[in-house]
């Protein structure tokens, strides 16, 4: 079900007062690792095995560098190695923005940002086959790991040789020296990669289920999270994971791509960099979309061109974000959580819910068929404003008997701009 959500922004006084109080909150979450209700938690699901509508078995791949391995988002939380400090806190850069060997000594750790990957499917990791695109499992993170603009091996193999679970590591952007390399040195990652790879068309409630698990149960080794998804339903993703997701603290970003990411135009590249440079180093604490340079709020986002790199968009809300040539946030559009209560995913989905579109002389026997149980919602898309045909009583009868019966009914316009509202006596006819 995909939604729209209008958020109240608070004042700065009440912002400041939530900031600080969620910092002291993380610091000290992040600081006690062996928490205990945390570790049996993820003791209690490490092993847990994921299945999608058609009870197919699913895995997770941990890409190590040199072998993958089966695992789980519990198990890759528990490899991340403990941050490092050194004494002095300064870098240089060769011509290509890469850390260099000679200086990345002087490099301290304990200002990495440090970013988990999942790897879902989708047009940015498919491998061209027979004349089409289609997901090939482990291409996406060998490739990336061979490509110095989306990882500087020097500086892994400088910090994180004896690892078993070997990150990838962002070049040093200049224009961003002091965010990511002073402050933050470099954006690290680890890429878990679904099995099997999915086409987004193929996407289910599991899933998004799957997803939000997994978030949950690396949530406090990480800085944010980008989830690499297909263009057909990220926008639906990215919508669910918002509503599941309560006291979330840290950046969630759902991002793909209309070209595969290793071809010669891909648009993947800047997408994948752009969620990653976001996610590490900036507090918007929301699910997002980021593509073509910005980034929308992810229950407020549709595809609305499947043959543009501008394929999505916000058409009632402006971008949250937009990496110009420097990175412009919209500060008072971030919804920020007026608690500080512990994050937490619902996980418990009604797959009982549709969309009925109204159109002119819709049947009655479809709207009577459509409105019987088990359906417990439905988005109704409405002409204009949430007009209905006031003729039709007798579809305004059925919605009346849905309601009674508790059916839950939502108005929502046709039209891909604009609201609701009750300015024709066609719209005020669905007021039971």
């Amino acid at each position: 079900l995909k939604m729209s959500s209008q958020s109240t922004v608070p004042s700065n006084s009440q912002v400041n007062g939530v900031n600080s109080g969620r910092d002291d909150y993380r610091d000290k979450v992040d600081d006690d690792r062996n928490h205990s209700s945390e570790s049996s938690e993820l003791d209690e699901t490490e092993d847990e095995e994921y299945f999608d509508e058609s009870h197919q078995p699913k895995t997770l791949i941990i890409h190590t560098g040199t072998r993958m391995k089966t695992t789980s988002a519990a198990a890759v939380a528990k490899s991340v190695p403990a941050r490092r400090k050194s004494s002095v806190k300064s870098y240089s850069m060769d011509n290509t923005g890469l850390l260099s060997k000679a200086s990345a000594a002087y490099v301290d750790q304990g200002f990495e940002s440090r970013v988990l990957v999942l790897y879902t499917g989708g047009t940015i990791g498919m491998k061209c086959v027979d004349g089409v695109y289609c997901p090939q499992p482990h291409y996406l993170p060998r490739a990336m790991r061979d490509y110095p603009p989306l990882n500087d091996k020097a500086y892994i193999d400088m910090f994180y040789a004896n690892e078993t679970v070997k990150p990838y590591c962002l070049p040093a952007i200049r224009h961003m020296k002091k965010r990511i390399v002073y402050w933050i040195v470099s954006v690290h990652l680890e890429v878990v990669e679904y099995q099997p790879l999915l086409d987004s068309s193929d996407m289910t409630f599991d899933d998004w289920i799957r997803i939000g698990k997994d978030i949950r149960k690396a949530y406090y080794q990480y800085d944010g999270f980008v989830v690499l998804h297909g263009t057909d339903t990220l926008a639906y993703t990215a919508s669910a994971l918002s509503f599941m997701f309560e006291d979330l603290g840290k950046p969630v970003i759902v991002t793909g791509s209309q070209i595969p990411v290793c071809e010669v135009r891909s648009d993947g590249r800047e997408n994948l960099v752009g969620a990653l440079l976001i996610a590490g180093t900036f507090d918007i604490p929301e699910v997002t979309v980021y593509f073509n340079n910005k980034l929308f709020r992810g229950n407020r986002t549709i595809k609305f061109d499947n043959c543009s790199m501008d394929a999505f968009d916000s058409p009632n809300m402006q971008p949250i974000a937009q990496m110009k040539i420097t990175i412009k946030v919209n500060y008072e559009s971030i919804f920020r959580s007026s608690t500080m209560a512990p994050f937490s995913v619902h996980n418990r989905l009604c797959r009982n819910v549709a969309v009925l579109r109204i159109f002119p002389s819709i049947p009655i026997s479809t709207i009577r068929a459509f409105l019987q149980p088990p359906v417990q919602g439905v988005v109704l898309e409405t002409y204009g404003a949430g007009n209905m045909p006031s003729r039709r009583t007798d579809i305004i009868e059925e919605i009346r008997k849905a309601v009674q019966r508790g059916c839950i009914i939502i108005n929502c316009s046709q039209c891909i701009r604009g609201q609701v509202d009750v300015h024709y006596f066609t719209g005020k006819v669905l007021i039971c």
